[in-house]
């Protein structure tokens, strides 16, 4: 007996990404998190712990897929809870705290990916990552021309 092979399609990748997405989220809840909070967090450390609040919002926007407003929201909430902290006019710096909560979160999570990519020949993830990301270049093309 023959097996079809799965082709890559979009329900294929937001299976995949749904039940990722789910397995972090409990990670998050450990941690009083949400997702939102996790991507600004990472994208801060990722630019050496300070970043120009606008280029955090327009990351957030862009990641996100969500309007301004929310990805505002998202940067004040971390400004309240004291995970970020304003050094200067226009730009955001990981606190202590927040840089131990994103060790925290990423830590969790890359616990999790391993569990997940474990035994994937490298050959196979990298034709994966290639695809997906010509697929997210595409559809955010889409996007900027809806």
């Amino acid at each position: 007996m023959t097996t079809t092979p799965v082709l890559l399609n979009g329900q294929v990748i937001g299976l995949a990404h749904y039940a990722s997405r789910a397995a972090l989220e409990a990670v998050l809840a450990r941690t009083g998190s949400s997702f939102s909070q996790s991507v600004a967090l990472r994208a801060v450390s990722d630019n050496g712990g300070t970043v120009e609040r606008d280029r955090l919002v327009d990351r957030l926007v862009g990641a996100l897929k969500i309007d301004e407003s929310a990805a505002r929201e998202t940067v004040e909430e971390l400004t309240a809870l004291k995970q970020l902290e304003t050094p200067a006019p226009g730009q955001v710096s990981l606190t202590d705290s927040g840089r131990e909560l994103y060790e925290r979160i990423r830590a969790g999570g890359n616990e999790i990916a391993a569990r997940l990519y474990a035994g994937i020949p490298a050959e196979d993830l990298a034709v994966a990552g290639r695809v997906l990301t010509l697929v997210t270049e595409r559809a955010d093309a889409e996007l900027a021309n809806s």
